[in-house]
């Protein structure tokens, strides 16, 4: 077989009129091989001649078990068809005549009104952020697209619970200032799983009048708007900046966006800055009442005066152990209050199994514990009161009222 180059050669020697016996004298080949080279219309490739295998008696069979059950496993295959050889060989001929059998599942190109709907989804940056404790870890960043606009936003969230998740999406919706008729999301599990929505959920999408959309497995196409976006954050946020606390990455984060969201975006050929007016006139407004968020949760106060939120514990005024307080706590605070009344306030931690103590709470807790272990005073004798002797001899009929006079 001759190579590309000469396959060429020979087209353009005889286009520029040499004769074919020239051709084939000069490049030392047959001139049948010219002839094959000039009735070509590709060049010439090097294709493995089709022989029989090991697998082609076996084919027939593979191909009645793929049609009726597409993702039947190889093994299983290999089971009911009788093969004895090479487990991996037979994978790897399964493999190729799978896709041949699947059903087909066409994606349509998708149109996004305005006001529509917002992607929303979980991005990990590819750095650990330092948190109190000195420690490190990678942090979620809650990402919201309005898919009209393509106008981005985003803030990095302590954990993936719901709680964290429907304070993130409020604050940004806040920051949008109108709610998008759908907010999609893929099948997170602090947004919910099968065919229910986490606790929450359905609560906070009332209060907004939106409706959640949960995609189905394997449907990227239908997120595939903010979806590019994590890779667009990773390639040209992130490279080169290092960051001191999540607020740090807040913060830097929010001011990248701002120039990102006025950049023109290749596929609608226009900055998402530009369409966002008309966007969110097509969106709903925020609820005159904001939802009820955050981290709730009512306990009776134990002896060490301590509340969990998370994986932390906070400190709490002990004058109200074995009372029930109430635990509240969004992205940055944590409040506790008794009958409404404020007992404990801290600055939410976002490092794990750490504890929070507030030194009053811990000066309280000794007076306390002082006045508990104080020996209480005793009893004055001439308080109390004596009961006359009289009064038992009467009760139990030893005398009576004339010896009484007497």
């Amino acid at each position: 077989m001759i190579s590309v180059e000469d396959w060429a050669l020979i087209r353009r020697l005889v286009a520029d009129g040499v004769p074919q016996r020239q051709v084939a004298r000069d490049l030392g080949i047959g001139r049948s091989t010219v002839e094959r080279a000039l009735a070509s219309d590709r060049p010439p490739r090097y294709e493995r001649p089709v022989v029989a295998t090991s697998f082609t008696p076996f084919e027939p069979a593979v191909r009645q078990l793929l049609a009726a059950t597409p993702d039947m496993p190889a093994t299983v295959i290999a089971e009911r068809v009788g093969w004895a050889g090479s487990i991996s060989w037979f994978r790897d001929n399964v493999r190729l005549l799978r896709p041949e059998h699947r059903p087909v599942d066409p994606a349509d190109r998708l149109i996004w009104l305005p006001g529509d709907a917002a992607q929303c989804d979980l991005w990990f940056p590819p750095k650990k952020i330092p948190l109190e404790d000195g420690s490190k870890a990678l942090l979620p960043v809650l990402v919201m697209t309005a898919a009209h606009s393509r106008f981005m936003l985003g803030r990095m969230i302590p954990t993936r619970h719901t709680a964290d998740l429907l304070l993130g999406m409020w604050m940004l919706l806040q920051v949008l200032g109108r709610v998008p008729r759908r907010l999609i999301w893929d099948n997170e599990s602090g947004i919910g799983r099968g065919k229910r929505h986490a606790d929450g959920v359905g609560a906070f999408t009332g209060t907004l009048a939106t409706t959640l959309q949960r995609l189905k497995p394997y449907d990227p196409e239908s997120k595939g708007v903010v979806e590019r976006r994590n890779g667009f954050f990773e390639t040209s946020f992130m490279p080169g900046r290092d960051f001191a606390s999540p607020a740090d990455f807040n913060t830097q984060f929010g001011h990248w966006l701002d120039i990102a969201n006025a950049r023109v975006v290749r596929t609608i050929k226009a900055r998402p800055v530009d369409l966002l007016d008309a966007d969110r006139v097509a969106m709903l407004p925020l609820p005159p009442i904001a939802p009820t968020l955050g981290w709730v949760n009512r306990v009776r106060l134990g002896r060490d005066y301590y509340v969990r939120v998370d994986s932390n514990d906070y400190s709490v005024d002990p004058n109200v152990i074995g009372r029930f307080v109430d635990v509240h706590a969004d992205l940055s605070r944590v409040e506790v209050r008794h009958d409404g009344r404020l007992v404990a306030a801290h600055d939410r931690v976002w490092a794990r199994g750490q504890t929070i103590t507030d030194p009053v709470h811990v000066a309280a807790a000794k007076e306390l514990r002082e006045q508990f272990q104080r020996p209480r005073p005793p009893a004055n004798p001439h308080d109390e009161l004596v009961r006359d002797l009289a009064d038992y001899d009467r009760a139990f009929g030893l005398i009576d009222g004339e010896e009484e006079v007497a």
